[in-house]
């Protein structure tokens, strides 16, 4: 029974940590500590490397056992003790195959590790960069709800003067209707908003491990630096994978080509033959003739050369898609700060100033409802466009941080 209790404690302040606020930055350590993708990349990587280790070493030595010079004729017909060519034989063979093959299997080996560790870099990178975006998603959703929710409240002023002015006889029955519709135009709004939010806390979920996370702190403010980035890209995971590929092509024209030097093997044997005779040792060694090389190596030579151009084009086609795309981010990056600045400083001052005078001009009897609710409406939805500019700036700055910053530079 302690034991029992115990264990619901500790699932209890289990649950708790992973139920707090999380920041940020906690957000992305979170994500990679947990991501079974990275798992993955990492285990895929150390079996690359546990497969490295034999590529250079020899093959595995033959154990030879047999008979040799059964007489199956003649007079010593089934009788091999008499005959002094009949010997039992235990020897060992071993291929040994030529340097340059060798040394261009070692050559695989490494570019297929370069592979994997920029593998598990690059999910690094989409594992940290998901869980960022996911985290800003659901800061930006839950202050929409907030502003949205405190317009909602606004409304309520402009409600219970209707039913005042209706006695007054200074509103027509028909507007009464009105603010109802509005909020009803709210609340569809506010429902979208809540679906909005659902979906990223679902992503960020997905990223992080924590069944219901809830962001705290403020959203990143990441400086993008141009100069810097474009120094970059030389670095970056999806050119260093290239990089390997490239490696491994040209690992494949070295093996390609040490099929056109001879492997060779030596053996060793050791033949027991009747005492009346003495045993025998033989030893020997086997060289391999490539002759019809052009047929046979040259062709694949060709091919795996094609391969290596390959590689490289792909890699320049690579490093080219990179460049463009940081380019259209910061192009992006910049349009959306220039409507983020624009919206902060102009659209919604003048949104609520215009709100203010009509709802002046509504108390004083100078305006209608309608019109003091428009004007409030229009408020409601400068501040939520002012949000979603914001959102845009901030996931331009990390995606851009985090999709092109090398981490050696």
């Amino acid at each position: 029974m302690r034991l029992l209790l115990c264990a619901v404690a500790l699932t209890a302040n289990s649950a708790a940590v992973r139920a707090a606020p999380i920041t940020f930055d906690q957000a992305i350590e979170l994500a990679q500590t947990n991501a079974p993708s990275i798992a993955a990349r990492t285990a895929a990587a150390g079996a690359t490397r546990n497969a490295a280790i034999p590529a250079a070493a020899l093959p595995d030595p033959r154990l030879e056992f047999g008979f040799t010079g059964f007489p199956v004729s003649g007079p010593n017909a089934g009788r091999p003790e008499r005959d002094d060519f009949s010997t039992v034989r235990v020897g060992i063979e071993q291929d040994v195959p030529n340097p340059a093959k060798r040394r261009a299997r070692s050559g695989q080996a490494a570019a297929d590790i370069a592979a994997s560790d920029a593998a598990v870099t690059g999910e690094v990178r989409a594992v940290r960069l998901g869980a960022a975006l996911a985290w800003i998603d659901l800061y930006y959703a839950n202050a929409k709800l907030a502003a949205l929710d405190r317009v909602r409240l606004s409304f309520d002023t402009l409600v219970t003067t209707t039913h005042a002015r209706l006695a007054a006889g200074s509103l027509r029955p028909s507007q009464t209707v009105e603010p109802t519709l509005l909020v009803a135009a709210i609340d569809d709004r506010r429902a979208g908003l809540v679906a909005d939010a659902g979906k990223a806390r679902a992503t960020l979920t997905r990223w992080t491990g924590d069944p219901d996370p809830l962001p705290a702190g403020a959203p990143p403010t990441l400086e993008v630096d141009e100069l810097r980035l474009r120094g970059a890209l030389e670095h970056l995971p999806a050119v260093t994978i290239a990089d390997a590929t490239t490696a491994q092509a040209t690992a494949d024209v070295g093996l390609a080509r040490a099929e056109k030097r001879p492997d060779w093997s030596w053996q060793v044997g050791y033949d027991r033959r009747d005492p009346r005779f003495g045993d025998m040792l033989s030893a020997g060694v086997k060289v391999e003739l490539p002759l019809f090389t052009r047929n046979r190596q040259n062709p694949l030579i060709a091919a795996r050369e094609q391969d290596a151009q390959r590689a490289r084009l792909n890699r320049e086609a690579t490093l080219r898609e990179l460049q463009a795309g940081l380019e259209a981010d910061l192009a992006d990056h910049t349009m959306h700060h220039e409507r983020a600045e624009r919206a902060r400083t102009v659209l919604l001052p003048l949104a609520e100033r215009r709100a203010m005078l009509e709802r002046a001009s509504y108390s004083g009897g100078a305006a209608s409802l309608e019109d003091a609710l428009t004007a409030t409406i229009s408020v409601a939805e400068a501040r939520l466009d002012l949000l979603t500019r914001e959102a845009d700036v901030v996931r331009d700055a990390v995606r851009i941080n985090l999709t092109y910053r090398s981490d050696d530079r």
